[in-house]
């Protein structure tokens, strides 16, 4: 087990976006690589639209909760929530944006997945985008690349093949967002 790895991730969306579906690829993928892991996570009030949010927390945590500024890094699925979650993150933290804003860490993740033609894809192309980039120093910003999650993807939708096809290309294509952002 690697004790080094030390990293609390927030991500936030709206019901229906897919962020308990990232949070769940981000902790088997930290799973498989024999971390610990913790996740949690808010639902809002309505079952489709309301605010989302969870917390994962990879390595040896004692609790499940990350702290206003605490944060290494925010996924954000909805660049609204910014405001609301923005505060978790700790000075110096990352964050990726689902967003028509230029500037770093920010994605037009519904465009993208417009010209996919799959709506639903913009969590996958917001975490894609999020494992393919990298801190001013060259440093990746997850604690896992974007092949652990396709192996995850692999294993979870290995009896839904089209789910699986479009899964990869929504990654994909998020990743190459962000190698084209950097």
């Amino acid at each position: 087990m690697n004790e080094t790895i030390r990293q609390q991730i927030v991500i936030s969306g709206v019901g229906g976006q897919g962020v308990l579906f990232v949070t769940r690829l981000l902790a088997e993928a930290a799973i498989e690589a024999g971390l610990p892991v913790f996740t949690s996570e808010t639902h809002g009030m309505a079952q489709r639209g309301g605010t989302v949010v969870s917390h994962l927390k990879v390595g040896p945590f004692a609790s499940p909760l990350i702290r206003p500024g605490q944060a290494d890094g925010l996924i954000c699925l909805k660049a609204e929530n910014i405001a609301a979650h923005g505060p978790f993150l700790h000075p110096g933290g990352w964050t990726v944006v689902n967003s028509q804003a230029d500037g770093p860490g920010h994605v037009d993740a519904d465009r993208i997945a417009c010209g996919l033609d799959d709506a639903r894809a913009v969590n996958l192309l917001v975490l894609g985008f999020a494992l393919a980039a990298a801190d001013e120093a060259g440093k990746p910003l997850l604690f896992c690349s974007p092949a652990d999650v396709q192996r995850v993807l692999q294993r979870r939708l290995a009896q839904r093949e089209s789910a699986l096809k479009r899964s990869l290309a929504a990654l994909a294509a998020g990743a190459s967002a962000a190698k084209v952002a950097i």
